[in-house]
């Protein structure tokens, strides 16, 4: 295995040791989340987004990384999280937590890998109508928020910190 292969498998353990610890991956907590009963999880993804963008970005900067994101097509973007969002709602998982879940023993979330998987394969083989059609709607290219505001990546990063900082705050006031 390659050096980056190893950073993967070893960050991806990790990232998966945490999602076991914070107890994200149990059902009670996804459809909690889904009701907006328990924000665990959402808190959870929000310090995982933070943390990563930071590291990310910095890594960019310093020339260890090229960063080269997908083009922003509305269409993609609905289906997509349509998709998800069903897939989430409906098995209770969404990919990490699945695969989470299948490494604690609970052999259901076989049913909702096994579900991505052939979600993986339909995608496929439909492309070549999707190409044309849904992935062509308002498709604007590969821009970034810094390009479209005009502004450092930087001040972007803060104000998601402050915004984020600001949301556990107004939670932890609520209780959730």
């Amino acid at each position: 295995m390659t050096t980056a292969q190893w950073l993967g498998l070893i960050t991806g353990i990790g990232f998966g040791f945490l999602l076991q610890k914070g107890r994200v991956l149990r059902f009670e907590k996804q459809v909690a989340a889904m009701l907006w009963k328990d924000m665990t999880i959402l808190k959870f993804m929000l310090s995982s987004i933070l943390i990563g963008m930071v590291g990310i970005l910095l890594m960019s900067d310093a020339g260890i990384i090229k960063l080269s994101h997908k083009p922003m097509n509305v269409g993609a973007i609905l289906l997509g999280g349509a998709l998800f969002g069903t897939g989430w709602a409906v098995m209770g998982f969404c990919p990490g937590t699945s695969v989470g879940a299948l490494a604690e023993g609970r052999w259901h979330a076989l049913f909702a890998i096994a579900g991505m998987l052939a979600g993986a394969a339909l995608y496929a083989e439909l492309y070549p109508i999707l190409k044309s059609t849904v992935l062509a709607w308002a498709d604007f290219g590969k821009i970034g928020l810094p390009d479209v505001l005009g502004i450092s990546k930087w001040l972007i990063v803060a104000a998601f910190w402050a915004g984020t900082i600001a949301l556990f705050a107004w939670f932890e006031k609520k209780g959730v």
